[in-house]
């Protein structure tokens, strides 16, 4: 076990921000921590950092509390983002590097290859200010791990990308974990999620909805998504038994059922003299399961 959060809360006064939360991330994973705004995350991040002390509690890195725990094991890519305009890429990610320990001739072979894998080799002299948003980015992502913590939290590392950078930043993110790196993570944009992660935590106003499994939590819902083409239209497929739900799309109609046990009966009904080209049972994707949980609707 490399991270142990055991029954953490956190209060303000009259406001519990976090309350009795509790998981575990092993070395080497990646672990997501979702929720919405207000859920709680950003205070986790901060107590994890020993930024700030829990109400109650424990939280262990290596056994470890975490106000013994050397800092330059740990990296953090805030939310909020902090780097300095007038300085350049490359004195930016120097800068990091040698605040964490390292020497300067030690951080260029890791420099030079972060800033040809981010795309910036013409931008390597440019102010952080000149840049645009995706690539500063890039740059206070490469300042978050440039000097190779064991622990790196990521809050919301994806936020106004475009969908090149975006890949690039998750091969990194997957890049750094075969290189032994345990990430703890945090997106509004689910499909970021279910892409990376090993394991999840929900929040919902500091409480811990559901912790483990991605597969264990699709487990819990079943494959109730239906995906057909038929010859029968919205009407017809919504009188049919166990459909809660019916909704066209351009390659057909997607049913939410009420439960996967009526997908066999419904393959019965519909393959005795009707068309039908296509018929899929599948999980409910993360960002549907995420609605469900913390009080949204299905579409």
């Amino acid at each position: 076990m490399a991270l142990v959060i055991d029954q953490v809360t956190k209060r303000y006064q009259d406001f519990t921000a976090v309350n009795q939360l509790s998981f575990t991330i092993e070395k080497g994973e990646i672990f997501g921590l979702i929720g919405q705004n207000g859920a709680g995350k950003t205070t986790t991040f901060r107590m994890i950092l020993d930024l700030q002390g829990a109400t109650e509690g424990d939280i262990s890195w290596n056994g470890e509390t975490m106000h013994k725990v050397n800092r330059d094991v740990l990296g953090y890519l805030p939310e909020e983002r902090g780097i300095f305009p007038s300085m350049t890429v490359e004195d930016q990610l120097y800068f990091f590097g040698v605040l964490r320990g390292w020497a300067k001739k030690d951080l260029k072979s890791e420099i030079d290859y972060w800033i040809q894998r981010f795309d910036l080799e013409d931008k390597r002299k440019a102010k952080a200010e000149t840049l645009s948003k995706g690539n500063q980015q890039k740059v206070q992502l490469i300042a978050s791990f440039i000097h190779k913590p064991e622990f790196l939290i990521l809050d919301e590392p994806f936020s106004g990308l475009d969908p090149v950078n975006r890949q690039l930043l998750m091969n990194a993110i997957l890049y750094l974990k075969e290189r032994g790196t345990t990430i703890l993570f945090s997106s509004h944009q689910m499909d970021n999620v279910e892409e990376l992660c090993d394991h999840l935590c929900v929040l919902k106003r500091g409480v811990s909805l559901f912790t483990g499994s991605l597969l264990e939590l699709k487990g819990q819902y079943g494959k109730i998504k239906l995906s057909i083409r038929t010859s029968l239209d919205k009407s017809q497929l919504f009188a049919l038994p166990g459909v809660e739900s019916v909704k066209e799309t351009k390659d057909g109609f997607t049913l939410l059922l009420e439960d996967e046990s009526y997908g066999k009966q419904l393959f019965e009904i519909l393959g005795k003299g009707n068309y039908m080209e296509k018929f899929s049972m599948d999980y409910l994707s993360l960002d549907e399961i995420f609605k469900d949980l913390v009080g949204g609707e299905h579409d």
